[in-house]
């Protein structure tokens, strides 16, 4: 058929898609001024109420002594094949069993995965990486740099880089984390790296770890997935569940330009102290130095501007087609999950191929379970992967 005739054709279908984005857009950003208002309200009254802290984050100049604990394991930086980028991790049981690789979520870090790394690093070899953009990982500047895409190919980098050895010990101490436990590593030296992993992951983390297992099958062995659905899942569920798009109002704002940063920001980063340490909606029993272990990292310059950029392009692929899920997966969910409604769990439910999914809701628990319910969570996974280990 003639390519004249064919792109014919096919213009209907390609207006039609334009159209959709450019109404999907309006609708995106009319929410996102609709939130910036309300954050703004939420921010200026922080700092009314509090004004000795004023209107700016207060930069921290020293760690918390609780992220250079060496109980938790070794610090190491892996430089990307792909990319050139320097990713941050924090790695114990080398050589006790496979690859258990966490990823973390908003917003948080490495530290989040503290009571998994103290719990599994007998029987297997696990590492917490600081995404990129997060903690000491390298930071670029520009959003089109923390597409999906991309970030999944770290991943990819870093469970085939992962298997080197150091190419050079007492590594400069970051400026974000004095700590003498430093290593670094390369993708493209010492022997090859893992050929698949345990992928254990929550919130943002979790969505990359969904998509990853989708077109990265063979490097994932099994999943831990813990409050987050497929963006696929997502996109359908909100759609039909106007309730969810409330739930999930802050996206919006992040879709904007530095405001979010500012107001993040505002009374010494009120608003992410509230979400970690809100008696209802935050992580129960997170100790001041906890807390700091997490704003320690966003108060530092351009701290927030790599996370945001996440958000800022969630909307970029829109709309997802449907996609069957196939990886073993155990799902963790809590009933009183601020952020994400229970009825996800069954729409993820029935995208998978029978029998690869094994799903757990947690009653009277919210959206922090690794942190919040670490004790339930490890009996499951224990339970999940018993078969692995004998």
């Amino acid at each position: 058929m003639p390519e004249l005739v064919v792109t014919a054709l096919l213009a209907p279908s390609r207006l039609t898609l334009k159209l959709l984005r450019a109404f999907m857009w309006s609708l995106v950003f009319s929410a996102a001024l609709v939130a910036a208002a309300v954050y703004g309200c939420i921010a200026f009254t922080h700092v009314l109420c509090r004004p000795r802290r004023g209107c700016c984050g207060r930069p921290r100049s020293t760690p918390p002594a609780c992220l250079s604990n060496p109980t938790l394991g070794e610090h190491c930086f892996l430089t990307l094949k792909s990319s050139g980028l320097r990713l941050h991790y924090v790695s114990a049981g080398r050589g006790n069993g496979p690859l258990m690789l966490f990823l973390h979520g908003f917003p948080e870090n490495w530290f989040s995965w503290r009571y998994q790394l103290w719990e599994f690093q007998s029987r297997f070899h696990v590492v917490a990486v600081d995404l990129r953009g997060y903690g000491s990982s390298d930071a670029p500047r520009d959003v089109d740099c923390y597409t999906t895409d991309l970030l999944m190919t770290d991943i990819q980098d870093v469970i085939l880089g992962l298997g080197g050895v150091p190419t050079s010990q007492a590594w400069p101490p970051s400026p974000c984390l004095a700590s003498p436990w430093y290593l670094t590593y390369t993708g493209s030296s010492g022997p090859p790296g893992y050929s698949k992993c345990i992928l254990v992951a929550h919130d943002w983390g979790a969505l990359l770890a969904w998509n990853f297992s989708i077109y990265y099958p063979s490097l994932v062995e099994r999943m831990v997935i813990v409050s987050a659905a497929p963006m696929s899942v997502y996109q359908d569920y909100s759609i039909r569940h106007i309730g969810q798009f409330f739930r999930s109002n802050y996206i919006f704002l992040f879709q904007l330009p530095w405001l979010p940063e500012k107001l993040l920001s505002m009374s010494d980063f009120q608003i992410l102290k509230t979400t970690l340490t809100h008696r209802k909606r935050g992580i129960p029993h997170l100790t001041p130095s906890e807390l700091e272990a997490f704003l320690y990292d966003f108060s530092q310059p351009g701290g927030l501007t790599g996370p945001l950029n996440y958000y800022r392009n969630l909307f970029r692929n829109f709309p997802l087609e449907p996609q069957e899920l196939a990886t073993p997966t155990l799902l963790l969910w809590g009933e009183k999950d601020t952020y994400f409604e229970q009825g996800l769990v069954g729409t993820i439910s029935s995208r998978f191929v029978p029998g690869r999914l094994e799903a757990h809701i947690l009653p009277g628990v919210g959206h922090w379970i690794p942190q919040s319910n670490p004790g339930e969570m490890h009996e499951y996974m224990w339970a999940f992967l018993r078969d692995l280990l004998d």
